[in-house]
């Protein structure tokens, strides 16, 4: 995370006192852990999967996901998420073994879609893909993610890890609307998710720093301090890692500016994207620069 935050440039809006404080994401995965570093973090859990009413998450990909977005870093700072300040709503959409339905995670899509005001839901994050393209599963996949973004829901979701050939980006973030994360590093061996869409729609929109990163551990077996605190952490890598490294750059742009609507988050995001000189099919606009999208 350390290095991320760096390359994304966090760390100038964290210096100005932005750092997502009072910004809600939901996040549709496979659940949130008690983590030290969540645990001030959470507003709302919902389980579509088991039906808990307790917090929990036995795959690990959504403790890891949220901590991405919003982990305080409290054990390590150098784990800090990209808004440590943000809001976590967590929608276990997907099951212990990494896996969901359709109709699940549509579920989740739903909730958030009527509960949006009620919690003051801003941003969605989908680190989850469907590979079966034309599916009319996924369709409807598709359509539940557009209809949140017409409720001004800024839908930050995976570009997937099938590539590196071209129409690979997985469900729902082949949608012409919503905000697409590919991966940034990693070029000599490239499986981030590759546009054009079978629909001839240019994608992903961003790329971002998802190659081993380190955040929180769902499992954790160690004791705070700075011997055990390392096993509070773990490494994942893939677009599910990049795209909350997106939504907490949004959570940091709509905490300074909240007036914003989505359309305006993407379009900012478009300016400020930095270059990285790869086909428009794997990078999209590029990689954010956190200073420059807050106009520091």
């Amino acid at each position: 995370m350390k290095q991320a935050v760096k390359v994304l440039q966090a760390e100038k809006a964290w210096q100005k006192g932005w750092t997502g404080k009072g910004v809600r994401v939901a996040v549709l995965d496979t659940g949130v852990a008690k983590h030290p570093d969540l645990k001030n973090r959470m507003v709302c859990f919902r389980d579509f999967v088991n039906g808990s009413q307790t917090c929990y998450d036995d795959y690990g990909h959504g403790t890891h996901v949220s901590g991405i977005l919003c982990g305080e870093g409290t054990l390590q700072k150098e784990y800090r998420g990209i808004a440590p300040g943000a809001d976590l709503i967590s929608l276990k959409v997907l099951d212990k073994n990494g896996n969901g339905k359709r109709e699940q995670v549509i579920h989740g899509i739903q909730w958030v879609i009527h509960h949006c005001k009620d919690y003051g839901i801003r941003i969605m994050n989908i680190s989850v893909g469907s590979v079966r393209e034309g599916n009319e599963q996924d369709q409807k996949l598709i359509e539940s993610v557009e209809q949140a973004w017409d409720h001004n829901i800024v839908v930050v979701c995976a570009a997937g890890n099938l590539g590196p050939y071209p129409c690979t980006i997985t469900a729902p973030g082949n949608s012409r609307k919503v905000i697409t994360v590919g991966m940034s590093e990693d070029q000599h061996n490239w499986y981030s998710g590759c546009g054009p869409t079978y629909a001839c729609v240019c994608k992903p929109d961003l790329v971002a720093p998802g190659n081993q990163i380190w955040s929180c551990n769902a499992f954790c077996t160690g004791r705070s301090g700075t011997a055990g605190s390392r096993k509070f952490y773990c490494q994942k890598s893939g677009t599910s890692m990049a795209t909350p490294m997106i939504s907490g750059a949004i959570a940091l742009l709509l905490e300074k500016e909240p007036w914003l609507t989505n359309v305006e988050v993407k379009m900012r995001l478009k300016e400020s994207a930095r270059d990285l000189g790869m086909e428009r099919n794997r990078q999209g606009w590029g990689q954010p620069d956190i200073s420059k999208l807050l106009r520091l």
